[in-house]
């Protein structure tokens, strides 16, 4: 990875913000162009992409193509056969009073846009975001993250050839890039990451009175109940937890279950860990590695926080920690308090329905939670009387493949959402349009000055109207 020269930030957002203004952006032929030249990268380099991955997260091949190229590829043709319908303005009712008129919503760019990406699955989240900016008519900046050196400089080597470098621009870089970039005027800021830099970025968009969108993370619960088969439930909460070994937003990061059900599902998650990556998964290629020793640290010092009840094993030279269950674990403990984001999976005894949602609505609001229960009122419950970003019954993270289904958070788990036409709508600006044409002129003899007592009778006859309505 090669990081951009700090002084050439501003000359380069400066380029980026002349090609908008010129109307570069702005041509539905432009928007479609700049997707399918997108998808045709993912497609052509795909092999380079999947290397990159494979180096920076020990991801497979196949969940590359999965969780990142093939998700990308899913989400521009979504928009693609999207795109005409999104761009279209929508009428919208007119008042009687104000008629004869008519109204339109129009759906106009923002202008030049900030991406700002994170480690975990640094080509999807990178890129992701940019599909909307693009389909809104935007100019984009996009800051790979630096934690995942090899994607970062794959992104900052093709996305410029592939795509049109008037609008497009990759800013390789660490804190210094980032913090440059955030002094930059922007029309809109996308950053995915943590809470504490997304505070830094709330406050340098305030300078500028940029709005943005916050997609962070939070300890996703998973509540099960002996009215679901366990079985079945274990497999599911094994594969969203450890898929990239761990290190996604929206993974189980701690299950809830009364005693009796958590000392049977126990050893039904130790044989779905095992059926997913055998019994030696420090040797499984479909298994990931931990991005880097600080996290590595970090994660390892969470294996004292229990009883291991399965796993626990690491290799600081490999990054590789195995998948861990943990039982007998305090509820303040560091495990419990922090997002986990690895391949540790505490086991949180509660009493019933109540002692879990009581114990989730008194923590921050997670980024999804998840639900294996038969029981209709207890699912009731868990929509009624949780908040989360997401709430999955039966199954993790799968929300995220659902376009239409808003992705994002809530509270300390973040704001806005995207996916889908939500994507492009984050990039757009909804510009009201009335059009009243000067005659017959309908103002004057109504609510224009002077006020006569002719008029003053005809208004309190409308709202004498307005109060007789039933609400």
């Amino acid at each position: 990875m090669t990081a951009t020269a700090l002084d050439r930030i501003p000359d380069l957002v400066a380029g980026l913000r002349h090609s908008h203004s010129q109307g570069v952006t702005r041509p539905a032929s432009w928007r479609r162009a700049q997707l399918l030249q997108l998808r045709a990268l993912l497609i052509e380099r795909g092999a380079d992409f999947e290397a990159a991955l494979q180096a920076d997260l020990g991801k497979s091949g196949t969940e590359a193509q999965l969780t990142e190229i093939g998700f990308l590829i899913s989400e521009i043709d979504h928009a693609l056969a999207h795109l005409a319908k999104w761009m279209r303005p929508r009428r919208v009712r007119v008042p009687l009073a104000v008629q004869p008129a008519t109204a339109r919503v129009v759906p106009e760019p923002l202008g030049v846009v900030l991406v700002i990406a994170p480690w975990n699955y640094p080509l999807m989240l990178a890129l992701s975001p940019v599909i909307g900016a693009l389909a809104a008519g935007n100019a984009v900046v996009v800051k790979p993250s630096e934690l995942a050196p090899a994607t970062s400089s794959l992104i900052a080597k093709l996305v410029p050839d592939a795509l049109d470098r008037r609008a497009i621009v990759v800013i390789e870089g660490a804190v210094p890039e980032t913090t440059a970039l955030l002094a930059e005027r922007f029309d809109h800021i996308f950053y995915t990451g943590n809470g504490r830099v997304g505070r830094i970025v709330a406050r340098a968009a305030a300078e500028h009175l940029t709005p943005i969108t916050l997609e962070l993370g939070g300890k996703s619960p998973v509540y099960v109940d002996d009215s679901t088969p366990l079985d079945a439930a274990a497999k599911r909460i094994a594969w969203g937890k450890f898929m990239n070994a761990g290190q996604t937003c929206v993974a189980p990061d701690y299950v809830l279950g009364r005693p009796e059900v958590l000392r049977e599902l126990a050893p039904l998650l130790a044989e779905a860990i095992h059926e997913l990556y055998g019994s030696a998964p420090a040797k499984n290629p479909d298994y990931g590695r931990i991005v880097n020793a600080a996290q590595f640290e970090r994660l390892t010092s969470y294996l004292g926080d229990g009883e291991i009840l399965m796993g626990g094993e690491y290799d600081p030279a490999d990054r590789f920690i195995a998948p861990t269950l943990l039982g007998n674990v305090d509820r303040a403990a560091a495990v419990m308090r922090d997002e986990i984001f690895g391949p540790i999976l505490p086991l949180i005894e509660v009493s019933g329905v109540d002692d879990a949602l009581a114990l989730v609505s008194g923590r921050d609001k997670p980024l999804a939670a998840y639900v294996f229960s038969g029981d209709a009122a207890v699912r009731r419950r868990w929509e009624a009387e949780t908040s989360s970003g997401a709430l999955g019954f039966d199954v993790p993270a799968l929300h995220l493949v659902v376009p239409d289904l808003p992705f994002g958070g809530v509270g300390e788990s973040g704001m806005g959402a995207y996916h889908g036409e939500r994507s492009f709508r984050v990039f757009s600006h909804e510009k009201a349009v009335l059009s009243k044409p000067l005659a017959p002129d309908t103002l004057a003899p109504t609510i224009m000055p002077p006020f006569t007592l002719g008029k003053d009778a005809l208004v309190r006859r409308w709202l004498g109207k307005l109060l007789e309505r039933s609400v």
